[in-house]
């Protein structure tokens, strides 16, 4: 039976957990090859068992998003085994320490700028020629509700979900007329993530959804297709 996302490369970053984890296991299950990216090998490994469960294939590539040169030498290594990128998924983030704007601990801030926000730039510099390769190369964020709208405590990783959201909306605008690659930015709100309970520790987390019901929708517009520019929050 043919699936949805046959013959579709992904790329999807912080794959070794949460809705990173579940987002290249369905599309690895509609039928994509999903490169897998994150720091903890194992992990990788045991969403590559989850991968093949489901009849799916993958490639692990372990990279640190930090590191200076870490994600040109990711994107050369794919560019030397394909031609093209379908798909790709930013859910890598740091969240650093809930605190006053007076008292951000600044290697955690710097942490998270890069992660969140220098990585994604490089990440899209990167990429940019494999997606605009593809037929129609798809790119979606996943970002937070704070980088919208500032909240107390959380300025350090909303500061840098701002930044994040900038980078994709002028990404996008910027290749629209010339290609044709499309940009979604996904807020999937509360959901069952370590990230989550590092936030929220008091919080009982099968009050919130599970990162499946996130992955879901996320195939689910890449399959029936989105506009570019699209935004949208998931809520439970």
């Amino acid at each position: 039976m043919t699936k949805p996302l046959d013959g579709k490369l992904a790329l999807v970053t912080g794959a070794s957990k949460g809705i990173g984890s579940a987002t290249a296991v369905a599309l690895a299950a509609a039928g994509a090859h999903v490169i897998l990216t994150g720091r903890d090998v194992r992990a990788l490994e045991a969403v590559e068992d989850r991968i093949h469960e489901v009849g799916g294939s993958s490639t692990i590539a372990p990279v640190d998003l930090a590191e200076s040169d870490g994600i040109a030498r990711l994107a050369s290594a794919i560019a030397g085994r394909w031609d093209k990128l379908d798909i790709l998924v930013i859910s890598a983030a740091y969240l650093p320490t809930l605190t006053p704007v007076t008292q951000i601990d600044g290697k955690q801030f710097s942490q998270a700028m890069t992660v969140n926000a220098l990585a994604t730039q490089a990440l899209l510099a990167n990429f940019d020629p494999l997606l605009k390769r593809a037929d129609a190369g798809r790119v979606i964020g996943l970002t937070s509700s704070v980088g919208e709208n500032p909240r107390a405590y959380w300025s350090a990783y909303g500061s840098t979900k701002a930044a994040f959201d900038n980078l994709l909306d002028a990404y996008s605008q910027e290749v629209e007329k010339i290609s044709s690659v499309r940009v979604a930015t996904i807020d999937p709100g509360a959901t069952r993530t370590s990230m989550r309970a590092k936030a929220y520790p008091g919080e009982d987390p099968q009050t919130v959804k599970a990162p499946e019901e996130v992955a879901n929708r996320l195939i689910e517009l890449i399959v029936n297709d989105f506009p570019t520019r699209h935004r949208e929050r998931i809520e439970s």
